[in-house]
């Protein structure tokens, strides 16, 4: 697992996730709700966790803080 950590100000941002492997599937989270890659992800206020998972092999967990 792989844990990595930003802020924003803003409300929304795109997040876009793609295999380097075309055969590997990926799903994304965003506190626990599934969300469409390459769509915007409205930001609540403090933490938000995005969980992206590559084929059963590899997590990546973002903690993006929104401050306003």
């Amino acid at each position: 697992m792989y844990e990595y950590t930003a802020a924003t100000t803003n409300a929304t941002n795109a997040i876009t996730a793609t295999a380097t492997d075309t055969e590997m599937d990926v799903t994304i989270t965003v506190d626990a709700s599934p969300h469409v890659s390459g769509e915007a992800a409205t930001w609540a206020a403090g933490e938000n966790v995005v969980v992206v998972d590559v084929g059963s092999l590899t997590q990546y967990t973002v903690t993006v803080t929104k401050t306003e």
